[in-house]
């Protein structure tokens, strides 16, 4: 699970992040990526969204935990600084670990690259 410093909690941070921040989309996620500025810097935060689109309550639940935990594997080779909102596409739900694993690393990295 992911600490509470390495989340993000309020509501003007995932609109920042997804307003301003650099996209990255794949067929099961859209990766929504900003650097904090110098003055706020701290770890990297992450923010999840999935919406009824991707299924009933219990898949949206799976597919959240299956990104958590991608989030949580992340974390030692991410640099810090950053805000990162992770938005599920309706094909989330049937993708296995590893696809989704490989879609949202591929995705952070090409943010991290864009937001630099």
């Amino acid at each position: 699970m992911l600490a509470r410093g390495n989340r993000i909690v309020r509501g003007d941070d995932y609109r920042n992040t997804v307003r301003r921040g650099r996209r990255s989309a794949t067929a099961n996620v859209v990766v929504s990526v900003v650097r904090r500025p110098a003055t706020d810097a701290g770890p990297t935060r992450f923010g999840f969204i999935v919406a009824k689109t991707v299924g009933n309550a219990v898949t949206r639940n799976l597919v959240r935990r299956r990104l958590k935990a991608i989030a949580y594997e992340l974390l030692v080779s991410v640099p810090s600084g950053h805000d990162v909102v992770v938005r599920a596409l309706p094909a989330a739900a049937q993708a296995g670990w590893p696809t989704l694993l490989e879609d949202v690393s591929r995705s952070f990295a090409r943010g991290v690259e864009k937001a630099a």
